[in-house]
């Protein structure tokens, strides 16, 4: 049934946008991405500075050891988040949920931007560093089911992949930012000084890109798929419960797609970096420009692939990525492991980003359309964030698993394997095409 547009609102979105509004608009809504990715990297790179700071004198190995375990709290926190927000977003709007979701983002990087040492306040600093990341997990668990909904839902037929790819673009950003962030700070800073109170700037920086996400998502106008589901009072039927028993083959279909996707994600994005040093015998300086630069090439890929899966079709892309990972992935690395020039190694990590595109081109959009408006928010988030948890946060840990028992070829197999999962699922399964059919 047609629900009328509220004639005293200018919030809601109709097809009469303009160019500029509905990028705006999809900006607003993909930003939080980068707030994100930024901050991943942030915590990551400066654990060898602050963790000093926060924890017991101990051995470095144990300090390290203790920031890691907060850090891995904060990442399963995600499904949580996923499950949180994505219910708060489809009952309250795509709006209201990712205005929370970067409200959040920023409180957590200015409570760990100002947190006193152990030395001053002893066990509380590591307890307030540890409820810092749960908040923020909680924040990155909803980020992307409700950023992911709001450009499928904001965004025309004929160009959503186009729209959708400004997800990944941000996200790359995010880390392409904290990456010249950490490389600044190491050229212009003492170590001394870094561990004393430099590694504070980056999460201040991380506080005042999450406020100023904050702003532009202020004015970001609502979805007409949210406000019609809404209207219809659909979306108070959001929950764990009426997903898993309405939407079960949906909710395994964005499972199993994340595997593989976020899998070749993590290994070519971020396990490239170690991968470049402990086997292939980089520095880490060289290998941390190789990747930053393969990056790079990643993000300027993203609007082309959009482009492409409006033209050619979502199952075109997905196929690409299937056929390229299973065919290529052992190639790729294992001629990377054998490489000691800068220029070979780029090429190749970059052939790999190519062939994970064919998934990051399409994801967004081949969630979203699985679900109808009320509950559409949960059913990408939730699937997804335990997706993410299982094969994406644990990349480099299986990786490095895999070399310590000398069988590092078995790492580039089990890559291969769940990029054939994710792209076989979507190919050989029914796509309802669900945003389709939810137009008002």
């Amino acid at each position: 049934m047609t629900t009328p547009h509220d004639a005293n609102t200018n919030q809601i979105a109709n097809a009469n946008l303009t160019f500029g509004q509905r990028i705006k608009s999809i900006v607003g809504g993909s930003a939080g991405n980068l707030v994100e990715y930024y901050d991943w990297y942030v915590y990551s790179a400066f654990t060898l500075y602050f963790a000093p700071v926060f924890f017991p004198q101990s051995s470095g190995t144990i300090q390290l050891l203790q920031a890691a375990v907060i850090f891995a709290l904060g990442f399963f926190m995600r499904p949580l988040g996923a499950w949180m927000m994505g219910i708060y977003s489809d009952r309250k709007g795509r709006k209201a949920g990712l205005t929370l979701s970067v409200a959040l983002m920023s409180i957590g990087s200015l409570v760990i931007a100002f947190l006193p040492t152990y030395n001053s306040i002893g066990l509380i600093a590591p307890i307030i560093l540890l409820i810092a990341r749960l908040l923020q997990g909680l924040s990155l668990g909803g980020e992307y089911g409700a950023s992911a909904t709001y450009l499928s839902e904001l965004a025309t037929p004929k160009n959503r992949g186009f729209y959708a790819s400004f997800q990944y673009i941000t996200l790359i950003s995010g880390q392409l930012i904290a990456l010249a962030v950490l490389l600044i700070l190491q050229a212009t800073l003492s170590k001394e000084d870094l561990q004393a109170w430099g590694w504070r700037i980056p999460f201040f920086i991380g506080a005042v890109l999450a406020i100023t996400v904050l702003w532009i998502r202020r004015n970001m106008i609502e979805t007409e798929q949210s406000v019609a589901a809404q209207k219809r009072g659909e979306s108070k039927k959001s929950s764990a419960f009426a997903l898993f028993k309405q939407y079960p083959k949906e909710a395994l279909k964005v499972f199993f797609l994340t595997a593989g996707g976020t899998l070749s994600f993590y290994a070519y994005t971020t396990y490239t970096q170690k991968f470049l040093v402990n086997t292939s015998g980089f520095s880490k300086e060289t290998a941390t420009e190789i990747n930053a630069c393969a990056v790079l090439f990643f993000m300027i890929l993203q609007p082309i692939a959009g482009h492409l899966s409006d033209r050619f079709g979502k199952k075109v892309m997905i196929t690409f990525f299937g056929i390229g990972g299973v065919l290529f992935t052992y190639p790729l690395f294992t001629m990377l492991s054998g490489t000691n020039n800068p220029y070979t190694a780029f090429f190749l990590i970059a052939a790999g980003l190519l062939i994970t595109t064919g998934y990051t081109s399409i994801n967004v959009i081949a969630k979203s359309e699985l679900f109808p408006a009320h509950i559409r928010s949960l059913g990408v988030a939730l699937p997804y964030a335990l997706a993410t948890s299982i094969f994406g946060g644990t990349t480099e840990a299986v990786g490095l698993l895999f070399k310590n028992f000398n069988f590092e070829s078995g790492f580039y197999i089990y890559i291969s394997a769940m990029i054939a999962i994710s792209a076989g699922t979507y190919i050989f399964t029914k796509n309802p095409e669900q945003l389709d059919k939810d137009k008002i």
